[in-house]
This record gives C-alpha cells, sequence and structure tokens, in this order.
C-alpha cells in the first residue's frame, strides 16, 4: 500500500477538521465530558481555526491523503514553548514541538502511523533544532506506546484544559538528528 503524506495547505482546511472531529475524541480519557470534546472540536479544530493555523509561520502540517479525504495529520510548532511545567521539564532546547498527531481509525494497523510520524520527525529535523516534544494524555496508553516504539520518553508532566476541567499530560521528548549542511 502506497502512503501519500503531503504538507497541508489553507484549501485543506476542511478536510483536516472533518479528520479531526473523527480522531480527537479518540485521544481523550474515557470520562471526558461528550459536550466538552464537541466544544473542543467547535473551537479549536474547526475549518476556520486550521485556516489560520496553515496561514502561521512556524506551523506546518503534514497530511495522508486518501484521495480527497484527509485521513491523518500531524503539527509541527517551531515556536518556543511557554508552559512552565514543558520547559521545566525538556533537556533539548530549543526545541520543536509534535504539536498534534490523529490517524484516522481506518488506518489504525495499516503503517500510516509510523509512516507519518517517520515523515513528521524529518521535518522537524530539517528545522536544525535539537529536540521534539509532546503533550499526551496519561491515560492513552495505545498513543504512550506508539510514542515510545518511535524514540520519545516521558520527561515530565502538564495540564490539558477541556472545557472546565483539567486532563494529566505526560510531556515526552526525543533528540532529533542533526542534518548536515552543505559546505
Amino acid at each position: 500500500m502506497s502512503i501519500d503524506i503531503t504538507t497541508a495547505t489553507v484549501a485543506d482546511a476542511a478536510a483536516l477538521a472533518a479528520c479531526a472531529a473523527v480522531t480527537f475524541p479518540l485521544a481523550c480519557p474515557p470520562d471526558s465530558p461528550p459536550e466538552e470534546i464537541q466544544r473542543h472540536i467547535e473551537t479549536q479544530l474547526s475549518e476556520e481555526r486550521f485556516a489560520e493555523v496553515l496561514a502561521r509561520p512556524g506551523h506546518t502540517v503534514l497530511c495522508i491523503r486518501e484521495g480527497h479525504r484527509v485521513a491523518g495529520w500531524s503539527m509541527v510548532v517551531l515556536d518556543p514553548p511557554s508552559d512552565a511545567d514543558v520547559l521545566a521539564a525538556l533537556s533539548l532546547t530549543p526545541t520543536a514541538e509534535l504539536s498534534k498527531f490523529y490517524v484516522h481509525p481506518d488506518l489504525h494497523g495499516s503503517g500510516s502511523s509510523s509512516a507519518l510520524m517517520t515523515a513528521t520527525l524529518q521535518h522537524a529535523a530539517g528545522s536544525g533544532l535539537p529536540g521534539i516534544w509532546l503533550g499526551v494524555n496519561q491515560e492513552n496508553a495505545r498513543a504512550l506506546r506508539f510514542y515510545g516504539k518511535h524514540g520519545f520518553g516521558v520527561v515530565g508532566t502538564k495540564r490539558f484544559q477541556l472545557g472546565d476541567r483539567f486532563e494529566d499530560d505526560f510531556i515526552m521528548e526525543q533528540a532529533l538528528p542533526a542534518v548536515a549542511t552543505a559546505v
């Protein structure tokens, strides 16, 4: 199976929002209130929000494409972290952030997630930064196994606000390979 991974553009905002509406709930703890999940999708993962993010410098969204459908996506952010817990936990700075990583459940187990992770880490390494970090809910065992398999290690904890409640996330990081420069 050929896996098509490309850099998203503003024209992909609606397809990204559609994928996010399916995939974001999968990353939430089982006791998360459905209305808060839906509110987060509507306010943070909408077509308009994606269009805003895709226009920002230092924000790159990679996506798995199946024809016209976006079936998975990741976001690399090159802005320095501002969360005090993240700053205290990281050992590799300056750093890139793997801000989002979601794959449609239809593709789980197909190798698409690993292909997207490889492309994401290659993109981040191209920044020349020494490391990359992410936050993942402590109850998301599947994601924790996946990130560990791809070289991330837990270095601390932070909080993620979903509606009126806070979720506990692990902070994970890994070193990025140095990119050779032409002389």
